[in-house]
């Protein structure tokens, strides 16, 4: 009994697609807790499309507050980011 390629291309797929998923499962595992949830936080945000102002509603007014001033500082934090010019070679005429 020959099997078709078409299923057997389906299959194929469809373990590439387990083995990738096991790979990320295993990159998570590995993850420590607090960036797991703070990659799982932004993940919902994004996915139901919650801006700050509802994150930070979703809190007890302290923990919103709290929450922003990490924002803040976390923004304040970062260096800020410069670009070098390109140039390219001298040519002078």
């Amino acid at each position: 009994m020959a099997i078709q390629k078409d299923a057997y291309r389906q299959f194929q797929e469809e373990l590439a697609a387990l083995d990738k998923e096991n790979e990320r499962r295993r990159q998570q595992a590995d993850e420590p807790p607090a960036q797991r949830a703070k990659r799982e936080f932004l993940e919902l945000r994004q996915r139901y499309g919650l801006s700050v102002a509802d994150v930070v509603a979703f809190f007890p007014e302290e923990e919103g507050i709290a929450y922003l001033q990490g924002l803040i500082a976390a923004a304040e934090a970062k260096p800020p980011v410069t670009r070098k010019r390109r140039t390219k070679g001298s040519t002078e005429e």
